[in-house]
């Protein structure tokens, strides 16, 4: 599946002591709060301080700064670009699985049939992860398009650059397949042998059809541009408050085609952006008002 002399992935860093070695005030855990809600939208729950000092200690150790409040003061003073994109990194959840809320595949699929012979299609998917998303996505079109696939381009971004870099390996534990039939495995991972036992690689077919790409959704210019067909932004929203959700989806509408589709996660609602978008049940939604 590749070069086996060449390590495809790397393991996971050693589990942080259990005990705090660092002071975290409630203080410095309100100064994370504004920060990460200013820098990426994400809106912390009072409930997530632990979580945040287990992430953000690591940082502390990795640059050996001795307190919160001087590894904030670092950050507020802007001084170090590359620690920023370390900071979002480490407050940034991805929990992902192929073929997650399988209800939305069929649907995607009946659309692709429907407009594929119409003109090329392009699908965004704005929270890639690591890539078990996109690669569904991929598989859907494959699936429900054969030979006409060539004809749909896949654009897959993501706030954390650490997720992206697993995602455009396509390389993950045999065991995060288990749940797709064996002729889907078959058809589109690579068997890992040697050293590389136990792993799958998304063939290269497969991973040609996606752009992988670094975007945050609370920047004022996106490098993805519309008209686009399908969007995913799946469990997403759920970490931005309404008036941050409201400007994205504000910033989505106009991208999305007259007929195009919108997917959100199982949890998430948009009545309060009825204005823009209208729900056809299942967490997916079409534009509240079409051009003409």
């Amino acid at each position: 599946m590749t070069d086996a002399k060449r390590p495809l992935f790397n393991l996971p860093p050693a589990a942080a002591p259990a005990t705090r070695e660092f002071v975290f005030t409630s203080t410095d855990f309100e100064r994370v709060r504004k920060l990460i809600y200013k820098h990426a939208g994400i809106s912390l729950s009072p409930v997530k301080q632990d979580m945040v000092y287990s992430r953000l200690a690591r940082r502390l150790r990795a640059t050996g700064i001795k307190s919160f409040s001087d590894y904030l003061d670092r950050l507020e003073k802007n001084s170090d670009s590359q620690e920023w994109e370390k900071f979002v990194n480490s407050l940034t959840t991805n929990l992902t699985s192929f073929f997650r809320e399988p209800h939305h595949f069929p649907i995607l699929a009946d659309y692709l049939k429907k407009h594929a012979g119409k003109r090329p299609l392009k699908i965004w998917c704005c929270a890639a992860s690591t890539g078990e998303e996109p690669y569904s996505i991929a598989m859907t079109v494959q699936e429900a398009l054969g030979n006409a696939a060539s004809n749909v381009s896949i654009i897959a971004s993501d706030l954390d650059t650490n997720v992206l870099a697993t995602a455009d390996k396509g390389v993950y534990a045999a065991d995060r397949v288990e749940k797709m039939s064996p002729e889907q495995v078959k058809r589109f991972f690579l068997k890992g042998t040697g050293n590389q036992e136990g792993y799958v690689c998304v063939r290269p077919e497969l991973r040609r059809m996606i752009t992988f790409q670094r975007l945050n959704l609370l920047d004022p210019s996106w490098s993805v541009r519309g008209p686009l067909d399908v969007i995913f932004c799946r469990n997403v929203m759920i970490y931005f408050d309404k008036p941050t959700q409201y400007k994205i989806l504000s910033r989505f509408a106009p991208m999305l085609n007259p007929e195009g589709l919108m997917f959100a996660g199982h949890s998430e609602s948009f009545l309060h952006a009825a204005d823009l978008f209208r729900s056809l049940g299942k967490t997916v939604y079409e534009l509240a008002r079409k051009p003409g």
